[in-house]
């Protein structure tokens, strides 16, 4: 069974990039272009990873993060704050948000997948 992954992203080319990232590791791919639509596909697909842009239209990928680690329900689910901001502080504001785990662009394909390793099954625990 193929890991199902939210990548929510505003931005088309790097939503390509990420969505092709995932593909070639066997994962299904499900987008949201803004906050509202991630809160909307969360809750009626249970994502088992979200990547998260924190840099989006209208509510910011930190107040998403932060209503779904509030609620119970989602709580659990992993998010990856996905940044081109590499600073410290910007992973420190990621943490408080709730992310699990953060990531900068432009993706490093190790730490990519070291990321996947980390929050999704092994293939034969699928």
């Amino acid at each position: 069974m193929k890991s199902r992954i939210l990548v929510v992203e505003d931005n088309p080319v790097n939503l390509e990039l990420v969505s092709a990232l995932l593909d070639e590791h066997d994962c299904e791919v499900e987008a949201a272009t803004s906050g509202e639509a991630a809160l909307a596909a969360v809750a009626a697909s249970r994502p088992q990873l979200i990547l998260m842009d924190v840099q989006l239209p209208g509510m910011t990928g930190y107040e998403v993060t932060h209503r779904l680690k509030a609620n119970p329900a989602t709580a659990t689910i992993p998010v990856v704050a996905l940044t081109a901001h590499a600073m410290v502080r910007e992973e420190q504001r990621a943490r408080d948000a709730g992310c699990d785990g953060f990531l900068t662009k432009p993706i490093e394909l190790q730490e990519f997948r070291a990321m996947l390793e980390r929050f999704l099954p092994t293939r034969e625990a699928r």
